[in-house]
């Protein structure tokens, strides 16, 4: 592929000017620093590693939706040959959960089991195969219970509890109800009201890696544990908390990650009960789960059913929003308590808005947990906020991008709900993919089963506070430079596949004058690297990218200090740019970094510094306002493209044009990825993908039966990067990596639309539902009585 800046399509829309890039590094288009390694096979992840007497662990998984166990039966495993040990529930009866407030799991099912595969037992083998054949030997006998399996079970105080002890009537983890402004005013003031339920399924992450761990327990007592996992802050903790163990003797390492997309943020069972077995066996144990156990563990997007009635007045503003969703999430909280905040938090944005109103339920049900999925929470409201103002335009004659552009939020504002917003870059994202896509002549003239739609979005850039609640800084960064020139940084962020190893050399490297390939980056390892909280909320660019520019500016002054002093000049005299350090106004008086590194050793002594991030406390209004409020928010609009053959409901996204306020790319080919990924993933949620299921048993639990959109499925993406500097983004820089996702199912929705005439409100839009959506559109316009001459 060619260089991003010579690409057909792409451009870059600077809103304001932001600080320069002195050195040279910020905005480029290229590779990751450590993209040859994973191209060439060369990068070690979890399941490559191997320790001498290593052992093989495999899980014992329920076969019921809800049962009570009344018996394990390992014996005839445990008779097998290279059988050497096994596992069981009650060996860890410590509850953990990453949400202080609803750690509602323990490692493996204790007396009853709660969905089918939740993982039961586990056997250790000298091999796979014999593991394999062990599990089959274990004997469980159940005592079946009534499934939960619905929203209406789930709200039907006589089901039973999924889970005893509970004070809420029925099957609800959490209820929020928040208000602003003055409701019943906003919808007296419109002139259109629009109402309707919006259905949204689940679905699953489908990274190339599924969830891997591998535990040692070293000669001096202590544990060490390799994770594919996204967050090794939370898992290191909780590990530690049902182990019983000071944090302090357990080192977790973060190998390379094959992606996550928020299906490996939680602590799950692999990591435990590797780590028990490990200590009760005393040799390593590697836990690798199949891709049909993946599904089971899942932690995907919420089935959501919405109800949204929505008031615009006559020039197409939003005079009031009321919201209702009930997010199904399985057998555990995981992350649902935030969920049922994301949900409604970010409604009112990107728009101006006044009197708002919201209601959300995370639901237990009887199925794999649910969890966060790229996009959290969010998504499924854009898909009925977007098709709201779509019907809304219809219905006031108006111009749907017009009416978006009017109603976007300012930069420097907060929302009614307290959020405050500092760079904005909607309207250029508006404009950049109306223009491309030529969607104001072409909307309503492709004739029929062709159609465009436009949708816009907007994304948080890490959360404000904490999942524990303190004041320490939620991102570290250390340095070392040494006197070769080589710097190392050392960072707990967890790169799963986003850049974020690249982002931390870009931005050290922009500040030191050197490459990024100068900058060697450890991280993810808890005895070696100081805290990150992790890859979630979109957070690590913002958080520690800012970490990493404190580090580097404290380098950076030693450096300058020692280079002034020997050139006689005063140390904001000199730039930093091509491993060397020169005055600025007389480039040949100058020193290569290697040689100011050795300087400022002299002055100062060895070369080490250490950065920290914590947002500042914004937007503070209301005091539920726990979870939603982030340091900036990014800006998403799209365009899509569709055809639809009306005869067989066969629906193909054409192409889609997207722009993203990312606040400044550090890297472009990296940002255009991460946003092309996006709406990838977005396509695949608008087409094919669905958690199904036939009573609480998983219906597709493979990639034979859940389909994903390959290369041919993929349409065609015209990206668009915006950049607006935001004022608190290290060099303005902005999220990129969920945001985009947002828009993608909506706007094909619209497009849809567009091609058919049907509003279609519950996705995917597979050929089935279209036909049958197609057919009821036809039996009614045929029983509706002809109009009078």
């Amino acid at each position: 592929m060619s260089d991003s800046e010579n690409r057909p399509g792409w451009a870059v829309y600077a809103t304001h000017s932001g600080e320069a890039a002195e050195g040279g590094v910020l905005g480029r288009a290229g590779p990751k620093i450590d993209g040859r390694a994973r191209i060439l096979g060369a990068a070690l992840y979890t399941d490559d590693l191997h320790l001498p007497r290593m052992v093989v662990g495999k899980f014992v998984r329920s076969t019921q939706p809800h049962a009570r166990i009344v018996s394990i039966d390992v014996s005839g495993a445990l008779a097998m040959p290279g059988v050497v040990g096994y596992a069981i529930g009650s060996e860890l009866p410590q509850k953990y959960g990453v949400i202080p407030v609803a750690q509602d799991e323990t490692a493996m099912a204790i007396g009853k089991v709660r969905y089918i595969g939740e993982a039961i037992a586990c056997i250790a083998a000298v091999d796979e195969e014999t593991a394999h054949r062990a599990v089959r030997a274990v004997k469980v006998e159940y005592e079946p219970l009534p499934a939960v399996l619905t929203i209406e079970d789930a709200l039907d105080p006589s089901k039973p509890h999924i889970h005893e002890g509970s004070r809420k009537p029925s099957n609800i983890l959490r209820r929020i109800f928040q208000e602003y402004g003055d409701i019943d005013k906003g919808f007296a003031a419109a002139e259109v009201v629009i109402e309707d339920t919006y259905e949204y399924p689940g679905s699953t992450h489908v990274p190339l890696e599924t969830h891997v761990a591998l535990a040692n327990l070293e000669p001096d007592g202590k544990l060490t544990l390799w994770s594919s996992t996204q967050n090794p802050h939370y898992v290191h903790r909780d590990v530690a908390h049902v182990l019983g163990m000071r944090e302090q003797d357990i080192r977790l390492i973060k190998p390379t990650v094959g992606a996550g997309y928020g299906g490996k943020c939680d602590p799950f069972c692999t990591d435990i009960v590797a780590a028990h077995l490990a200590r009760k066996l005393r040799r390593p144990v590697k836990i690798t789960l199949e891709r049909e156990e993946v599904f089971y563990t899942h932690r995907g997007r919420h089935p959501t059913r919405m109800w949204l009635k929505m008031g615009f007045a006559k020039d197409g503003s939003i005079t009031a929003i009321d919201f209702k969703a009930w997010a199904e999430g399985g057998a555990y909280a995981s992350y649902g308590v935030v969920t049922s905040y994301y949900l409604g938090v970010f409604m009112p944005l990107p728009y101006t808005l006044e009197n708002y109103r919201f209601e959300s339920h995370r639901l237990y049900t009887n199925k794999p947990p649910c969890g966060p999925k790229r996009g959290h929470g969010a998504i499924q409201p854009r898909l009925a906020l977007e098709m709201h103002i779509d019907r809304a335009a219809q219905a006031l004659g108006l111009d749907p991008a017009e009416m978006r552009r009017a109603n976007c939020i300012a930069p420097d504002t907060e929302t009614c709900n307290g959020l405050k917003v500092t760079s904005v870059g909607m309207r250029e994202c508006i404009d950049a993919v109306v223009t491309a896509s030529g969607y104001h002549t072409r909307r309503g003239a492709l004739g029929p089963g062709r159609g465009l739609g436009l949708a816009a979005s907007a994304y948080m850039c890490g959360a404000l506070h904490p999942v524990y609640q303190n004041e320490l800084s939620q991102s570290c960064v250390q340095l070392k430079v040494d006197r070769s020139g080589e710097v190392t940084l050392y960072s707990g962020t967890a790169d799963c596949g986003q850049g974020s190893v690249h982002m931390l050399a870009a931005l050290c490297a922009e500040r030191l004058g050197i490459e990024p390939s100068d900058v060697r980056v450890i991280e993810g390892d808890t005895s070696l690297t100081p805290v990150d909280l992790g890859s979630y909320s979109s957070r690590v660019t913002f958080m520690a990218g800012n970490a990493c520019v404190s580090a580097s500016d404290k380098v950076r002054e030693k450096l300058a200090a020692a280079v002034a002093a020997k050139l006689g000049v005063e140390p904001a005299a000199l730039t930093f740019n091509g491993r060397r350090v020169f005055v600025t106004t007389a480039p040949d008086r100058a020193l290569s970094f290697v040689d100011a590194v050795w300087l400022a050793e002299e002055m100062f002594g060895p070369i080490g510094e250490v950065g920290g991030y914590k947002p500042h406390k914004i937007g503070s209004r209301f005091r539920r306002q726990s979870v939603g409020p982030s340091p900036a928010y990014s800006f998403t609009a799209q365009v899509a493209e569709v055809s639809c053959d009306l005869e067989t409901g066969i629906v193909v996204v054409d192409k889609i044009w997207v722009a993203h306020d990312c606040g400044r790319a550090i890297n472009r080919t990296i940002v255009e990825g991460q946003i092309e990924g996006c709406v990838y993933m977005g396509v695949g949620e608008a087409l094919f993908e669905e958690q199904r299921y036939r009573g609480g048993l998983h219906a597709v639990p493979s990639l034979l039966e859940y389909k994903i959109p390959t290369v041919h499925e993929t349409p065609e993406i015209e990206t668009f990067i915006v950049e607006t500097h935001d004022p608190n983004g290290p060099f303005g820089a902005k999220e990129a990596g969920e945001g985009p996702q947002l828009s993608t199912v909506p706007a094909i929705a619209n497009a849809l639309h567009d091609a058919t005439g049907i509003w279609f409100t519950r996705p995917p839009f597979t050929p089935e539902v279209v036909l049958a959506e197609i057919s009821r559109a036809a039996r009614a316009a045929a029983q509706r009585p002809p109009e009078s001459s």
